[in-house]
């Protein structure tokens, strides 16, 4: 086993998302930073009650789909991810979360996640888009 992955072992693994197989035709796995950055991926993507055995696992945040774009929807994009990352990703501290505009895709925020992984006290960041609907646009 590679030296770098088992030095990073502790911060965990699984399985690599989306699902693909290694050389070696075995089931390829996320460790350490990337198997958090998988998992930070996965809670935004998920819908609570999208998973059967967990149905309040996931981020709230494709309920503001089609919310106005504005500061108070800004806001419940913010709350939701902080909730859902204290809630489901215990490895990491998370220090901010900005929304910004994309300026090459209207409609798009990106969520910016700057966290700290509590084991090793890396501080790292994720962007994530957010697509919300174009006609819902308050000036």
């Amino acid at each position: 086993m590679d030296d770098n992955i088992r030095n990073r072992e502790f911060l965990g693994q699984g399985w690599a998302f989306p699902l693909q197989f290694s050389p070696r035709g075995q089931i390829a796995l996320a460790v350490g930073e990337r198997d958090i950055e998988q998992s930070i991926r996965i809670i935004l993507e998920t819908v609570p009650g999208e998973r059967v055995m967990r149905p309040e696992f996931g981020c709230r945040a494709k309920e503001l789909l089609f919310a106005p774009r504005n500061a108070a929807t800004q806001g419940l994009l913010v709350r939701y991810v902080e909730q859902a990352m204290a809630r489901f990703e215990p490895r990491i501290d998370v220090l901010s979360v900005n929304v910004v505009n994309d300026p090459g895709r209207d409609g798009t925020w990106l969520v910016e996640i700057n966290y700290s992984i509590k084991a090793t006290h890396d501080t790292r960041s994720i962007v994530y888009p957010f697509y919300i609907s174009e006609e819902q646009q308050v000036p």
